[in-house]
């Protein structure tokens, strides 16, 4: 298949790291040579140097025998004049933009056909979709939801006060008293899938838990983990993100502050969150979050443009007892040292932008059969997928027990209409249903077909 990305920036490098590792063909076009030498150096990519919505340097790259067009440069009007010029010079191309700013949401959904556009990403967006899933089930510090909400990979981590440390796996369903499935563990920066019931949970372990998501909450309870529904959230910096995040709020009835030292862009939030209370103020003043009651929140979401700030106010609130944190990062590259402080719940939006536009490639590239949903898990070291059981899917009817799957593939969970289970070696699964896996070998399972050594 052959991909033009357009935009060398954070997103487009790390799309155009994973897909030649899984052996695409990539173009890549960006109006600053020298980090078009960067790429080249780094990755077997063709380069062009040029405006990538200009007609001419589309040309150049190919665009007339290219498959599919990723415009993601830093500017939303590039990116969908990129994508309409593309595709009026080849119809047959899929085009996908990142479109970040709320007041193009309704017309990008409306005149998709006009604009040539297959999908619009907001990374944005989806990063607030994600942290509203967190805000409703405190104690994990990450949610992946399948099967249409009826199943979820959660992950959580063993600090010295859990029960899990020292436990053996065998030993977990007694602790917990409800079934699960342990499909990886992080430990130093290294993913594991437990092989075994000797296998023993360790300090700062991050463990990920497939469950039915109605034993979510018998889980927390089992395991100790306090629980209470979130009445209020502190968030620090009114950038996009916070805005998708206080507009979902507010409709679910929770109260929000927004801490921002931009003068200008209070009073555009305020003018937009008529429900949500705007707070003029610097948010590395730690007297300025005390006195606005951060004590008294159920959650802190740390969200200005800088990381370091980000990583220092989450600190510091974990240490003050705050009952949730969830602090967003822009770069997210060095997890082994995110993974030894106490952040809390961690949120990229560029992983969750490129994990999109990486299902939708696979879907692309084997139509039949194709994952219904793609997520990473572990730092991006095992991947979680979802698919339908048709016509074409091998073994329908036969106990697990009989079959010989690849050694780094998992069956983590099976759903049947309403009902989910957790395999064992007597379960099937049957035309209709939904089966997710999970393997520590990237890319290579497309189809579900591809499980079987």
């Amino acid at each position: 298949m052959n991909i033009i990305i357009a935009g060398d920036g954070k997103v487009g490098s790390t799309l155009t790291r994973q897909l030649t590792q899984e052996g695409y063909n990539v173009t890549v076009i960006d109006s600053d040579a020298k980090v078009l030498q960067s790429s080249v150096e780094r990755y077997d990519v063709i380069s062009v140097h040029g405006n990538c919505a200009a007609m001419r340097v589309l040309q150049q790259a190919g665009v007339m025998e290219a498959d599919l067009l990723i415009a993601a440069t830093s500017e939303d009007e590039i990116n969908l004049l990129c994508c309409t010029t593309a595709h009026g010079l080849n119809p047959k191309l899929h085009t996908i933009a990142r479109i970040r700013n709320p007041e193009y949401t309704e017309q990008i959904y409306k005149m998709r056909d006009i604009f040539g556009l297959s999908m619009a990403i907001n990374p944005e967006k989806q990063a607030a979709a994600e942290i509203e899933r967190l805000l409703k089930y405190p104690g994990f510090l990450r949610r992946d939801v399948f099967a249409k909400g009826r199943t979820e990979i959660v992950e959580l981590r063993v600090d010295k006060n859990s029960k899990l440390l020292g436990v053996r796996l065998a030993d977990m369903p007694g602790i917990i008293k409800c079934r699960v499935l342990i499909c990886a563990v992080l430990r130093n920066g290294s993913a594991l899938v437990p092989n075994s019931g000797d296998f023993t949970f360790q300090e700062n372990d991050r463990i990920f838990v497939t469950a039915p998501t109605k034993d979510l909450t018998i889980l927390l309870k089992n395991l100790g983990i306090i629980t209470r529904r979130v009445r209020q959230v502190m968030v620090c910096g009114g950038g996009r993100v916070s805005f998708y995040l206080a507009s979902a709020l507010e409709h679910s009835g929770i109260s929000v502050q927004i801490i921002e030292k931009d003068y200008d862009r209070c009073l555009d939030l305020s003018g937009m969150l008529p429900n949500t209370a705007i707070i003029h103020g610097d948010c590395s003043d730690l007297e300025l979050l005390e006195s606005e009651g951060v004590s008294q929140c159920d959650a802190l979401v740390t969200m200005t443009g800088e990381d370091e700030l980000n990583m220092i106010i989450s600190l510091w609130a974990g240490s003050a007892g705050v009952p949730q944190v969830i602090t967003k990062l822009g770069h997210a590259s060095n997890r082994s040292i995110i993974d030894s402080l106490n952040l809390g719940s961690v949120v990229c939006p560029k992983e969750l932008c490129v994990n999109n536009i990486l299902r939708y490639v696979r879907a692309m590239q084997n139509q039949t059969g194709a994952a219904v949903s793609v997520h990473t898990i572990a730092d991006g070291q095992v991947e979680a997928m979802e698919f339908l059981v048709d016509e074409n899917t091998k073994h329908c009817g036969t106990q697990l027990k009989y079959l010989n799957p690849k050694s780094n593939v998992l069956l983590a969970s099976i759903t049947h209409g309403p009902k989910t289970e957790i395999p064992n070696g007597e379960s099937m699964y049957h035309l209709g249903d939904t089966v997710v896996v999970v393997t520590t070998d990237r890319g290579a399972i497309r189809q579900l077909n591809d499980i079987f050594a």
